[in-house]
């Protein structure tokens, strides 16, 4: 659907705005996405953006159903595995898992299929199914030593599983697979692998700080006749 050129404009500013905050502000870029979603609903693309933001503010209802508006629009089956993912926001893994065994997920690229992989796998765990969740992560995907965009996550996700069953060696493992092919810091496989091998870290700063700070307040209480409360009478909750 072509817009006229002042509202497509207005409509990409929103857009825009909604792409480079989405991460960072969730909730700031859902505004974004309000305002282009009534510019210019019959968009597929402001719907797609409108139910990533929702979804980024864990907005489920809302944005499954702007990702379903985006599919009957365009026809594509690429928002299938993050519609699951909804139904799992909504307390609903049997639906996600309904879908992860549906024919569509054949129509998906390979990054498509392994997001399904990993949704399935939430599923499983949602329904207390840990060994099927680990089950369900096990592919060639999984094996293979080459390196994807989708393989930190994906080595990720199967230490956790591992973990959870209580498969602490093999989870280290994975976890440290994770992080070999982590170069952007996606995940927190460092993080994981410190906590299992005992590792505390100790926040200096934070201890700095509060020494710096006990001067400062006992300054604040010199001539002060009333030391039971604030000065202003304001009181903080």
């Amino acid at each position: 659907m072509s817009l006229p050129k002042t509202l497509a404009e207005d409509v990409a500013r929103n857009l825009v705005m909604v792409a480079r905050l989405i991460d960072e502000d969730p909730e700031e870029a859902y505004a974004y996405s309000r305002i282009a979603l009534r510019l210019a609903s019959r968009v597929a693309a402001v719907r797609e953006a409108a139910g990533f933001a929702a979804y980024a503010t864990q907005k489920y209802a809302e944005a499954l159903a702007e990702f379903r508006a985006a599919r009957r629009m365009t026809g594509s089956v690429d928002l299938w595995p993050v519609m699951a993912d909804c139904e799992r926001g909504l307390g609903r893994p049997e639906r996600a898992m309904a879908m992860a065994g549906d024919p569509e997920v054949q129509k998906l690229d390979k990054a498509g299929q392994v997001e399904m992989r990993l949704v399935a796998a939430g599923a499983r765990r949602d329904m207390g199914q840990i060994d099927a969740a680990i089950v369900t992560l096990q592919s060639p995907e999984l094996a293979s030593n080459s390196v994807q965009p989708w393989t930190p996550r994906l080595r990720y996700a199967y230490a956790d599983a591992l973990l959870e069953a209580g498969r602490e060696d093999e989870a280290r493992e994975w976890f440290g697979k994770a992080l070999e092919a982590d170069k952007d810091g996606s995940t927190d496989a460092s993080d994981r692998l410190a906590e299992l091998d005992g590792v505390e870290f100790v926040d200096v700063l934070g201890d700095d700080d509060e020494t710096d700070e006990a001067p400062l307040a006992e300054d604040a209480s010199e001539g002060r006749d009333d030391q039971d409360g604030p000065v202003d009478g304001s009181a903080k909750a």
